[in-house]
């Protein structure tokens, strides 16, 4: 006598459940698969589910919106290819950090970006979700970071670890993008933006009286 193995309808034994910490990894993978094949246009909570083994309840516990989680995805790609940029020196970083801003900008990675920046128009809530990620992106942090170490090296005071400080190179460069019109900036801009702008402004600032 042959046993059939039961259906999902016939009540198949389900996937090992996961919560917590693994669920969330599982879901911003899937979804950020899903932005990296579809665009923000193609992502759906049906199809991030699907993807992550889940179902859409889990999604929405943990993002209200289809906005909140495509933001959340793109951060978690981002963050997983921002490099330690650790030069030695502040300049050094400084230039690498920019150099690979702009190289991310103009690949599939920024193609991304530019497509949820573009869907703002019709989407509040993607844009809420994108100031509150700017605000403490990995990115700023990595200036950050950059500062300080250039604080511990006697190459810049303490009052330069300030977040203005930190996130101008980044607005710079988005304001080159925005005049060129182009999803890149050619080198020799970006070494202006350290020489003539970022560093004089790092090296100059002086305690607050």
């Amino acid at each position: 006598m042959t046993t059939q193995k039961p259906t999902a309808e016939q009540g198949e034994a389900p996937a090992r459940r996961r919560r917590g910490a693994a669920l969330d990894e599982a879901i911003l993978r899937a979804a950020a698969a899903e932005l990296r094949e579809s665009g923000y246009a193609g992502l759906t909570m049906d199809r991030v589910a699907r993807r992550a083994g889940t179902n859409k309840n889990a999604l929405y516990r943990r993002w209200p919106h289809r906005a909140a989680l495509g933001v959340a995805a793109y951060g978690y790609l981002a963050d997983a290819s921002l490099p330690a940029t650790d030069t030695g020196a502040l300049r050094g970083d400084a230039l690498a950090l920019l150099r690979q801003a702009n190289a991310t900008w103009s690949s599939p990675q920024g193609a991304v970006l530019r497509e949820l920046l573009a869907a703002t128009a019709e989407d509040p809530h993607l844009l809420a979700s994108l100031r509150e990620q700017a605000g403490g992106s990995t990115l700023n942090a990595a200036w950050l970071n950059l500062l300080s170490r250039a604080v511990a090296r006697g190459e810049a005071p303490v009052e330069a670890v300030h977040p203005r400080v930190a996130t101008l190179p980044m607005v710079l460069l988005r304001g080159e993008y925005a005049l060129r019109g182009t999803p890149t900036v050619p080198d020799p801009v970006l070494v202006e933006i350290v020489d003539e702008v970022f560093l004089p402004l790092v090296r100059g600032r002086a305690p607050n009286r």
